[in-house]
C-alpha cells in the first residue's frame, strides 16, 4: 500500500514532469536536487511506474556509491510502497542479493553495476539507470557513467540514463552524458529543496592543535569536538527557537568516531543515545540511525551522512572539518588513507543537514579565516587513488588507456602506467594493455586485481577455503585489537561470535569468494578446497601473492627491506622474511610501518614474487672507499639474495657510475689538496670579476672537464690541481698574469710604527 502522504511531502515530486519529459525527448538527464528531497527514493519509483500515476511499468537500476546507502535507499523505497525489500524494490550489494520476480527497482552499488556491465554490456531487461551521488566523484561511479554512455552510443540508444547530484556543478555531467550527440548537452532538471535556515557558527579549537597527518588526528581536536557536541546537546549552542533535536557530528573515520564516543559517557548517563554511523557499523545501528527515535540522540558519522543518507531529527551539526580519502604512493607500492580538509561543497552539504526539518545550527570546528584555503570541491578519486582496478575495468571494456571514455577527469598518466605494470605482472593484460583471458577471470571475482590473483593462484597451493578466508581478511582491515599477525587474526575471525560485526561481514565474504572459486573450478588440489601447505605457510603465501612487491627481508633488528625498495619497521620482527599485508608511511618518517603481516620462508618469497627476480651485474660507486664496486647479483627486486665480485666490468659502465656519483654528491668526492683549493679560489675570483678568458670553475662547469680525466674505478686518480692548471688561458699569454691579478699572498703594511 502506497504511503501517499509521505510521497507527497517529498519536494522533488514537483520536478518529475520536467524529468520524465527530458527523458522522453533525449533519453538522458542530469537531476540536481539537495539531500533529503527524494531524488534517491521518489524518482526511481516514479520512473518504474510504481506510483499509480499512469506511467507505464519499467525496470529501473539505481546505483549508489556505498553499501550502506544502497541498503538505506532500498529499505526506504520499499517502506514507501508498504513492502519489504525484495519485492517491488530489490537490493544487490557484494555478498547480498534480495531480488524477486516482481522487482521493478533494483538498488545496487556502483561496484556491482560495473561487474554487471562487464558481463552484459546491453543490460538486458533494464530500461532506466540512475547513478546517484555523482558529485562525490567516486571512481566506480565515474567509470560506470562512462560505460553507460558507451552502451547508449553503440548498443542501446533507447536505454535511459539519469545522473543525480546533490550539488550544482551539473554542466560537466550534462556534456558528458551526450558526447557528440546532436542537440547539445543533456537537459538539467532542478529539484527544489524544502530546507530551513541554518545558522553557521565557527568554534575553532584552542591554539596549538596540530594538523592531521596520514590517519593521525590530534587528540586535542577530538576533545574539542566532543566538548562542542556536549555543549550543543545541553543547549548552550543549540538552534535558536527550536526544541534542540538531535546532534549530528561529522568525523573522518571509525577510529575518531569511537574515541569521541568514549568522551561522551556523561551524555549517555543523562539519557542521550550516542550512535556511531560508518560503513562498518552493524546493520542494526544503521537502521536505528535512519529510523529516528523519541530519545534525544547524538549521531557520530563519517562523510556517508553528507548526502547519501538522511538522518531524521537533526537540528545541530558539529563539523570537525576533516574527511578521509584514499591515497597511493606509486613509488613505494603503498596504498593508504589520508585525512584532509573538507571542501566548501562538502562543508555546505554537512551544514545543510541541520535544516532538513526545522531551523538549525552548524558548528564548524575551525577558524573562519581557514576557509580561504579550502578547496571548492572534493578531489576526484581518479586523481589520487590506486588505479589498478580501474585500469583492468577499462582493459576489459576494450579501452586499455581509457582515452575514449567519457570521464570528467582523465586518469593521471603516471598512475595509469603503474597500474598497467601491476596488471602485466599478474598476467591480467598483455604487452599492449589488452585484457587477457586470465584478466577477465580476475575482473569477474569482484575484488581488487591483486586480491583476485591471490585468490586464484593461492587456491592451488593453499586450498580454496583458506585462500578465500585470507583474501576476505585483506579486503577489509580487521580490528587492530586482533593483532598484526595474519594467521593469528585469521584464528580470531573464526572464533568471533555471530554478533561481532567484522566477523559477520568476513564470513559473508568468505562464502561469496568460495562460491566464485567453485564456479570457476578452482577449489584447490584434490577438488576439496584443501591445499598442500601447512596453514600458517599457506596464509603467508596468499598474502605474498597479493602483494609481491611488499615481500620483505630482515635487514637489522625489527627492520625490513621490501622488494619494492621501501624500508619498513615491524615491532614483532625476527622472522627472516615477511609477507606484508598492510603498511603505511607516516608523514616525515624514513621508513614504512607494518600493520599486518605473515611470516614466510625464502622459498615462499621466491614463489610469490618470482617475476621480480633478476640476475644482473650491478656497477655502483662506494662512497666510503670512493671506488666503483662491480658485482654479479641475484636479487628479488631490491633485496639481494647472493652477490659475487665481477672481475672485468665494462669500462663505460664504470665511468658512468663515477659520473653519476659526482652528479649526485658534487666535486667534494674528489681529492682537493691545499694548492688545488687555492688555485680554484683565485680562478673563481678572476672569472667573477673579469670574465673570459678566465675559466668558470663552478661544480657544474668542471663536471664535464672531470669526465675527461676519469680512468679506472677510482676518483682518487683525478689530479685536481693539474685539471685546473690545464684550464688556464695559456694560448694568449693571459695565464702569465695570474700572480699579478690574483696573487696567492698579499703582504700588508705592519700596523706598528
Amino acid at each position: 500500500m502506497l504511503r501517499t502522504e509521505a510521497l507527497h511531502r517529498l519536494p522533488v515530486r514537483a520536478a518529475l514532469p520536467e524529468l520524465t519529459d527530458a527523458l522522453d525527448r533525449r533519453g538522458v538527464a542530469v537531476l540536481h536536487a539537495p539531500p533529503g528531497t527524494g531524488k534517491t527514493t521518489l524518482v526511481p519509483l516514479a520512473l518504474a511506474g510504481l506510483l499509480d500515476d499512469g506511467r507505464p511499468p519499467a525496470r529501473v537500476l539505481v546505483a549508489e556509491p556505498r553499501r550502506l546507502a544502497a541498503r538505506s535507499a532500498a529499505a526506504r523505497m520499499a517502506w514507501l510502497l508498504g513492502e519489504r525489500t525484495g519485492g517491488s524494490v530489490g537490493l544487490t550489494v557484494r555478498g547480498e542479493r534480495r531480488v524477486g520476480a516482481s522487482t521493478r527497482v533494483e538498488v545496487v552499488t556502483t561496484g556491482v553495476l560495473l561487474q554487471r556491465l562487464q558481463r552484459d554490456q546491453e543490460l538486458a531487461g533494464v530500461d532506466v539507470v540512475l547513478v546517484d551521488e555523482c558529485h562525490e566523484r567516486h571512481l566506480d561511479a565515474d567509470t560506470a557513467l562512462a560505460f553507460l554512455v558507451d552502451v547508449r552510443a553503440a548498443l542501446r540508444p533507447e536505454l535511459r540514463l539519469v545522473a543525480a547530484s546533490a550539488t550544482a556543478d551539473t554542466q560537466s555531467w550534462a556534456r558528458l552524458l551526450t558526447g557528440l550527440e546532436e542537440g547539445g548537452p543533456a537537459p538539467v532538471v532542478h529539484g527544489r529543496g524544502a530546507s530551513h535556515p541554518v545558522t553557521v557558527r565557527h568554534v575553532p579549537p584552542p591554539s596549538g592543535v596540530r594538523p592531521a597527518h596520514g590517519t593521525r588526528v590530534d587528540p586535542a581536536l577530538l576533545r574539542h569536538v566532543a566538548a562542542t557536541v556536549r555543549r550543543a546537546a545541553l543547549g548552550d549552542d543549540g538552534p535558536p527557537g527550536a526544541d534542540g533535536g538531535d546532534v549530528l557530528c561529522f568525523l573522518p573515520g571509525a577510529g575518531e568516531i569511537g574515541r569521541v564516543a568514549g568522551m561522551l559517557d556523561d551524555l549517555t548517563a543523562a539519557g542521550w543515545e550516542v550512535l556511531q554511523l560508518h560503513g562498518r557499523a552493524p546493520a542494526a545501528v544503521q537502521d536505528a540511525v535512519l529510523a529516528g527515535s523519541a530519545t534525544r540522540r547524538v549521531v557520530l558519522a563519517t562523510s556517508v551522512a553528507e548526502s547519501s543518507l538522511t538522518v531524521p531529527g537533526v537540528r545541530t551539526v558539529v563539523d570537525s572539518g576533516l574527511a578521509r580519502v584514499p591515497r597511493v604512493d606509486h613509488a613505494r607500492g603503498l596504498g593508504s588513507l589520508a585525512t584532509v580538509r573538507v571542501s566548501h561543497a562538502a562543508a555546505a552539504q554537512r551544514a545543510g543537514r541541520a535544516g532538513r526539518e526545522a531551523p538549525g545550527v552548524a558548528l564548524r570546528c575551525w577558524d573562519q579565516a581557514e576557509e580561504s584555503r579550502m578547496p571548492r570541491f572534493p578531489a576526484p578519486e581518479i586523481a589520487v587513488a590506486d588505479l589498478t582496478a580501474f585500469a583492468l575495468q577499462a582493459a576489459c571494456w576494450g579501452d586499455p588507456d581509457a582515452s575514449s571514455l567519457a570521464l570528467p577527469d582523465a586518469p593521471p598518466a603516471g598512475a595509469m602506467a603503474a597500474a598497467l605494470e601491476t596488471l602485466r605482472a599478474v598476467g591480467a593484460v598483455d604487452s599492449d594493455g589488452r585484457a587477457t583471458a586470465r584478466g577477465r577471470a580476475l575482473a569477474g571475482l569482484g575484488v581488487h586485481p591483486r586480491l583476485a590473483r591471490a585468490l586464484l593462484d593461492g587456491a592451488e597451493a593453499a586450498g580454496g577455503r583458506l585462500a578465500a578466508e585470507v583474501v576476505a581478511l585483506l579486503s577489509e582491515e580487521p580490528p587492530r585489537s586482533w593483532g598484526a599477525d595474519v594467521p593469528s587474526v585469521l584464528r580470531a575471525a573464526r572464533r568471533a561470535g555471530r554478533d561481532e560485526p567484522y566477523a559477520a561481514r568476513w564470513r559473508r565474504e568468505v562464502r561469496r569468494l568460495t562460491s566464485a572459486l567453485e564456479a570457476a573450478g578452482r577449489t584447490g588440489r584434490g577438488g576439496d578446497g584443501s591445499g598442500d601447505l601447512p596453514e600458517e605457510s599457506a596464509a603467508g603465501l596468499v598474502v605474498a601473492l597479493a602483494y609481491p612487491e611488499r615481500v620483505a627481508a630482515l635487514r637489522g633488528r625489527d627492520s625490513y627491506l621490501m622488494v619494492s625498495g621501501t624500508r619498513a619497521e615491524h615491532a614483532a620482527g625476527g622472522a627472516r622474511w615477511l609477507a606484508v599485508a598492510a603498511a603505511d608511511r607516516p608523514a616525515g618518517a624514513a621508513s614504512a610501518r607494518v600493520g599486518l603481516a605473515a611470516e614466510i620462508d625464502e622459498d615462499t618469497a621466491l614463489r610469490a614474487a618470482g617475476a621480480l627476480r633478476r640476475r644482473e651485474s650491478r656497477v655502483a660507486f662506494d662512497g666510503d672507499r670512493r671506488v666503483v664496486v662491480a658485482r654479479e647479483v641475484d636479487a628479488l627486486g631490491a633485496v639481494e639474495l647472493t652477490a659475487r665480485p665481477l672481475a672485468e666490468p665494462e669500462p663505460e659502465r664504470v665511468r658512468e657510475a663515477l659520473l653519476a656519483a659526482l652528479r649526485a654528491e658534487g666535486l667534494r668526492l674528489l681529492r682537493w689538496p691545499e694548492k688545488a683549493v687555492s688555485l680554484r679560489r683565485r680562478l673563481d675570483f678572476l672569472h667573477r670579476e673579469l670574465g673570459a678568458p678566465w675559466p668558470d670553475v663552478s661544480d657544474a662547469a668542471l663536471l664535464g672537464v672531470v669526465a675527461d680525466h676519469l680512468s679506472g674505478d677510482s676518483l682518487a686518480v683525478v689530479d685536481t690541481f693539474a685539471l685546473l692548471t690545464g684550464l688556464l688561458p695559456w694560448a694568449d699569454g693571459t695565464a702569465s698574469r695570474l700572480d699579478e691579478l690574483a696573487p696567492e699572498r698579499v703582504e700588508v703594511p705592519s700596523a706598528q710604527g
